[in-house]
């Protein structure tokens, strides 16, 4: 039996909540794992111990591990008897096939019924590996660094970390909805509040069949990328090219952007709240876009009682598109397509809207009707990692 050793970080300062955050960890691990022949998932002192039956699996289970919230760093690790002698001839073991200019031995004694201290077991290790190998001792720039973590009666033994994405567990934090538009900044915005424990619902607003399915399409790789983070999500696709269409015939051209912004997170409140949402998300950054100044934002914000989280709001493109990149959607995000913030644009949207002369645009608009025909005719579907089902709910509305 194969052993991953699991450490978080931020979960440590959780006080008395700190165990209820490490089960949420467990849960999420054995479903992120269940198809690799994961034998058990334990919570150990301060650590999470993952026993798998054979190391064909490791590449994918290494993947899976890195992108999962509320992990700091793994390893893979053998496990030893409650013995200093035991513990340096497991540690030989596993440097047999190893050869390395310089070594140091970091310990950690978790159970202090051990007889030795940590910087004990650091000499007694070290010095056997160094007169079994004849390696030079380097406490600063070493080449390797051996682990030892004394536990309860037993110890783990590793050599390599692998970093985590840290973080906090998916499904902590309760839910949100994010405005997903398929560009760079929405992906990368929801991804932010999966990493701080929150289960994201996306909403997309399409223009099919006036324009191309393939925003839609861009949409739901993107979903799929962000499941297999948080292993759970709900997309739901709104059409939005009728109701371009009636603010066009209603609604003066400068405004018509902060109009199409304020009857979207209209639609994503009534959206996000059917669904057990508390807080809309966007992927918005102060002046990168016209309906993106302060003074528009705060025009389109006003529409809603639900909090509105910008997590990327003072980030430049280039902060973004580097987050994006090492999230994955990037290059989803830049395939050429076609979606509802393309069509019927102005060529001059207004900078600086007031809120009273918007609310005397959409007085020629039935509002409340276009929101809930909206809203309760959206497509809905449910993806689930590692067992993906990506296909269209047959029923619609937004419950759940």
């Amino acid at each position: 039996m194969q052993s991953v050793i699991v450490h978080y970080q931020e979960i440590a300062l959780k006080g008395r909540n700190r165990s209820w955050f490490v089960e949420r960890l467990v849960s999420n691990i054995r479903a992120a794992t269940a198809d690799l022949g994961v034998a058990k998932v334990r919570a150990l002192m301060g650590r999470i111990e993952l026993q798998h039956e054979s190391a064909d699996d490791w590449s994918e289970l290494r993947a899976r591990l890195a992108r999962l919230p509320g992990i700091a760093n793994f390893s893979r690790a053998v496990r030893s008897r409650w013995d200093i002698d035991a513990i340096a001839d497991t540690v030989l073991g596993e440097l047999e096939e190893l050869q390395v200019e310089s070594f140091r031995v970091r310990a950690q004694r978790a159970d202090k019924r051990f007889p030795m201290t940590s910087p004990q077991i650091e000499r007694e290790v070290g010095g056997r590996i160094k007169a079994a190998r004849g390696w030079r001792v380097d406490l600063e720039r070493p080449e390797l660094t051996v682990r030892v973590e004394i536990l309860n009666d037993e110890a783990f033994c590793h050599l390599r970390k692998e970093p985590g994405s840290g973080g906090l567990p998916s499904g902590v934090s309760g839910r949100v909805a994010c405005l997903m538009s398929g560009g760079i900044d929405s992906p990368v915005a929801a991804y932010r509040l999966i990493k701080r424990g929150c289960r994201v619902r996306l909403i997309h607003f399409h223009s099919y069949p006036i324009l191309s399915h393939t925003s839609q399409d861009k949409v739901a790789e993107i979903a799929e990328l962000l499941t297999r983070r948080q292993l759970d999500t709900r997309l739901y696709l709104v059409a939005f090219g009728e109701i371009q269409r009636k603010v066009v015939l209603a609604v003066p051209p400068p405004l018509r952007v902060v109009v199409y912004r304020r009857l979207m997170l209209r639609i994503a409140e009534r959206i996000g709240r059917a669904c057990g949402a508390m807080a809309l998300v966007t992927g918005e950054a102060v002046g990168q876009v016209a309906s993106q100044t302060l003074e528009n934002m705060a025009v389109i914000n006003s529409v809603t009682s639900m909090p509105v989280l910008r997590p990327l709001v003072g980030m430049d493109k280039e902060e973004i598109v580097r987050e994006a990149q090492q999230l994955g959607t990037y290059e989803v995000s830049i395939v050429p397509d076609e979606d509802c913030c393309t069509l019927f644009t102005p060529k001059h949207p207004a900078t600086k809207a007031r809120a009273r002369v918007v609310d005397e645009a959409e007085a020629a608009l039935e509002v409340d009707a276009i929101v809930e025909e909206a809203a309760t005719t959206a497509e809905r579907r449910d993806l689930r990692f590692p067992s993906i089902v990506a296909q269209p709910d047959k029923r619609s509305g937004t419950s759940g």
